[in-house]
């Protein structure tokens, strides 16, 4: 218990002097960021590898020790990195009418809703739009080692082949212009959802726009 004890104070210290609660942009909540998680569960993992080495308590007891920083480093170092590219990408987009959402400890979404970017059936990129995805664009070059998935949706409005098609040609448009702003083509791929997967209702004008929409998963590199 003792040696456990110790190896969590070492995951704790490994987070450095990073704060370990953020403000839930969603909920409002306070929570521990994925920095300090990371490094607690890489902790326990590494407590646990060393726990079951070594020939005597002595030794086990100090493989635990060694595993604790290693795990928590490795852990902590994954949510410390989506924790800054969260907090850049917060900052660049703030007004831009582009959410930022949290998506578990390793993931973040970028929303465009309400039709952002994009005219009726169309699916060339307004100008509107194109500064906000240079934005993006810099961050994402900042932070290489993630990559996007880019999915087009759209509304009830039309039929289900030509919402697809429409779907899959506003996705690979903000692929393409991301890659054209630095972006490495390998990290990018496009997919279009048509009309299957709608967040609100399509029975109003307000809910249909909610649903025009392309969303950008940032995951970590496989």
């Amino acid at each position: 218990m003792k040696k456990l004890t110790m190896a969590l104070a070492v995951a704790i210290a490994l987070t450095g002097c990073q704060a370990t609660q953020r403000q839930n942009a969603t909920t409002g909540e306070t929570e521990t960021n994925s920095a300090t998680k990371g490094a607690l569960i890489g902790a326990l993992s590494g407590v646990a590898v060393g726990l079951a080495t070594g020939d005597d308590a002595h030794s086990r007891g100090k493989h635990a020790l060694i595993g604790a920083a290693s795990g928590a480093a490795i852990g902590g170092g994954v949510g410390y990195y989506f924790d800054k590219q969260e907090a850049a990408l917060r900052k660049q987009l703030l007004d831009s009418g582009v959410q930022v959402e949290r998506v578990g400890e390793n993931e973040l979404m970028l929303r465009m809703e309400n039709g952002i970017g994009f005219q009726t059936g169309s699916s060339q990129l307004d100008g509107s739009i194109q500064r906000t995805l240079q934005g993006v664009a810099r961050i994402l070059v900042e932070y290489p080692d993630t990559s996007l998935v880019i999915d087009g949706h759209t509304d009830s409005v039309g039929s289900n082949t030509a919402n697809q098609v429409l779907s899959e040609k506003r996705a690979e448009s903000v692929r393409a212009y991301l890659v054209s702003q630095g972006v490495a083509t390998g990290r990018a791929v496009a997919r279009g959802n048509g009309e299957r997967y709608p967040i609100c209702t399509n029975d109003t004008d307000a809910g249909r726009a909610c649903n025009r929409r392309v969303e950008i998963q940032i995951l970590p590199l496989k």
